[in-house]
């Protein structure tokens, strides 16, 4: 089977950085699919020794960046808004930032099912870039290259409040004032098998208080949690489940 064109030199173009060793890069853009495809052949590498290191490497990137740029927050805010950064589809979002999803080398089924837009392919896919730059060419590299992205992701993420966990925060308001603790439903599920956004419902006491959508059941939930809390804030915290409900 012949192997595809390389298209690295694009991507290098993209990201912004040329890499002293290129077959780094081809690797960190490997998926396991493509070396199935190709057993028995040593030279073709998967990125998943890459995408190890480059988790770690995220991690200390966004700590050292939330930590110079946020001198009051405590030990907990900044764990939190980390938390939120890090997570499948921040990274994942990133990623396509860069159209990783275009350049990734995948197999010929994970293709046909959607696999250059699939969220854990993009975050795994990001990590292992961010692990190849760091070898490549250190850690002042990759802070260069992926600071003003991480930087656009925490505007939005402080702007939409993210990185607060809103269903914890739901439950110890519910359960303190109202001694009751809020349930979460899938309701629904719309796109296709490789890009589905959920629909989800939070129920209080046997009535609806909200809903809320995303590309993970998860972050459905923490969706409808958050207008549960918005709701709240908005309307005042009735002193009874029935009063919620609208009932006398």
């Amino acid at each position: 089977m012949a192997q595809p064109a390389d298209t690295s030199s694009s991507f290098e173009t993209i990201l912004g950085i040329r890499f002293q060793d290129r077959e780094l890069l081809t690797r960190a853009l490997t998926h396991t699919s493509f070396v199935n495809e190709y057993e028995g052949d040593d030279t073709i590498r998967d990125n998943e020794r890459l995408e190890f290191l480059g988790d770690a490497v995220i991690d200390i990137v966004v700590a050292d960046m939330l930590f110079r740029r946020f001198p009051d927050a405590s030990e907990g805010q900044l764990t939190q808004l980390r938390a939120a950064l890090v997570r499948t589809e921040a990274l994942a979002q990133i990623g396509a930032r860069f159209r990783l999803g275009e350049f990734l080398r995948i197999g010929h089924g994970e293709e046909l099912s959607g696999g250059r837009e699939r969220l854990n392919n993009l975050c795994r896919g990001f990590e292992a870039v961010v692990g190849a730059i760091f070898v490549d060419r250190g850690l002042k590299a990759v802070v260069d290259t992926i600071t003003p992205a991480m930087l656009e992701l925490l505007e939005e993420t402080i702007a939409n409040r993210l990185h607060i966990d809103a269903r914890s925060e739901l439950q110890e308001l519910t359960q303190a004032r109202l001694n009751v603790i809020p349930t979460y439903e899938v309701v629904g599920s719309a796109g296709p098998e490789h890009d589905k956004e959920f629909r989800v419902e939070v129920t209080l006491g046997g009535g609806v208080i909200a809903s809320g959508s995303g590309r993970s059941k998860r972050s459905a939930a923490q969706a409808a949690a958050r207008a549960a809390l918005d709701r709240f804030e908005a309307d005042g915290f009735p002193g009874s489940v029935d009063k919620i409900h609208g009932e006398a």
